[in-house]
């Protein structure tokens, strides 16, 4: 074990604003003192975000298709092309899901899907602006790197090409998706046919160029080192000295139930707020860190910001791949706001540029949740909601991993 206490010149050192080495981190992933990792990392939250608020946004996780041609040991969700598992959304599901998101207040939506073998870039320049004529108000926050990467593959063009087009069609902002572990050791051990480590990068990295903004994620607890969870944060705050183009970074820990690599010890909360901890303390340059109450739970997720976070993340009104994974936490609009006012601070949404939305709007969205669930809770036989009382996912879709 480490004694963090001969460590805490790096403590003071992040704290202060100086940047960490990449040997810095590595010593610091490596500690076990989880309490003096979470004071410093708050108090870097705290230098970046001297604000009474904590922010929190409201959007849904929509995969428009299952069907991938890679084949990723950790991942429950995908189908292969011939499954008969495999789908493709209906134009009029979709639009359905979008609809509820901006009756529930949200203002995007999260646009994934597998690498489907047939689609080329056309068929993705039809779905944008399908969404962009009937929805103009709602931002696509779509495609991770990897979708982008098999896009440029399928219709055998550059990458800029593909990204130019994709935003004159309607692409607001590129999700963090397919991140994992940034190191091409670990890529390889666990996936086959879906983008390496520079791939990925450089479609972040072209995407800044053309004005665009990106979020950066981290999937960990599975077959990478301490060293390469360092590594991969290097390899995010090099592009993000280059293009200044991700506004937060996201991480998570490994779910390992219903999948290829099912054997692997799941890492607990104190391996995900260290890492969390490390992470606000090496990325002096993402203003913004997201807690993953998705994957933690709402106690952690709510832990997540006394140690680094300064964002509660998304109420996520659907999400499918975690689910499949086996770890379902639904959380209600209270639940999430009153998690940031049990630490101290007031509860504001925000947009995908991490801007506070208006105050008229914030109300009227936490009204239509308090009606949403009164609706929810008369389906289940409840005569009325009790805040005491587990909460019930927004979406009712039977069957449904997200039910």
């Amino acid at each position: 074990m480490v004694a963090l206490q001969n460590y805490q010149y790096l403590l003071d050192k992040a704290v202060g604003g100086e940047r960490l080495t990449l040997e810095e981190g590595q010593r610091l992933i490596e500690s076990h003192d989880l309490a003096a990792l979470g004071r410093a990392a708050d108090e870097v939250s705290r230098r970046l975000h001297p604000e009474n608020y904590r922010t929190y946004s409201i959007d849904r996780n929509i995969n428009y298709t299952n069907i991938c041609t890679a084949v990723c040991d950790f991942c429950a969700f995908y189908r292969k092309p011939k499954s008969p598992e495999g789908y493709v959304l209906e134009r009029d599901e979709l639009y359905q899901k979008i609809q509820e998101t901006l009756d529930l207040g949200g203002e995007q939506v999260l646009l994934q899907g597998g690498l489907h073998p047939d689609f080329k870039l056309e068929w993705y320049e039809e779905l944008l602006r399908d969404i962009r004529q009937k929805f103009p108000g709602i931002n696509v926050h779509g495609f991770s790197p990897p979708e982008i990467h098999h896009f440029t593959k399928v219709s055998k063009l550059p990458l800029k090409a593909v990204l130019e087009r994709l935003k004159a069609a309607g692409l607001g902002s590129l999700p963090g998706g397919g991140g994992e572990i940034l190191v091409d050791r670990v890529r390889r051990a666990i996936t086959r046919g879906k983008a390496l480590t520079d791939d990925w990068l450089n479609v972040n990295r072209t995407w800044h160029e053309l004005g665009g903004h990106s979020t950066a994620t981290m999937m960990f607890g599975h077959v990478e080192t301490l060293a390469e969870r360092i590594e991969h944060l290097e390899r995010l705050r090099q592009v993000q000295d280059e293009t200044g183009g991700f506004t937060a970074f996201i991480c998570w820990t490994f779910q390992p139930e219903h999948t290829d690599m099912a054997d692997v010890p799941t890492a607990g909360a104190f391996e995900y707020l260290k890492t969390l901890a490390v992470s606000r303390l090496y990325l002096d340059n993402f203003r913004n860190l997201q807690s993953s109450w998705v994957t933690q739970g709402l106690k952690i997720g709510q832990l997540a910001l006394l140690h680094g976070a300064n964002d509660m993340g998304s109420l996520m009104i659907e999400e499918n791949v975690v689910s499949e994974a086996g770890t379902v936490h639904h959380l209600s609009l209270d639940d999430i706001r009153g998690a940031i006012t049990e630490v101290g601070y007031v509860p504001r949404q925000r947009n995908v540029h991490y801007e506070l939305v208006d105050p008229k709007h914030e109300d009227w969205a936490i009204e239509a949740n308090h009606l949403r669930y009164k609706e929810i809770c008369k389906s289940f036989g409840q005569s009325r909601y009790r805040k005491n009382e587990p909460p019930v996912p927004l979406t009712i879709v039977r069957g449904d991993s997200t039910a």
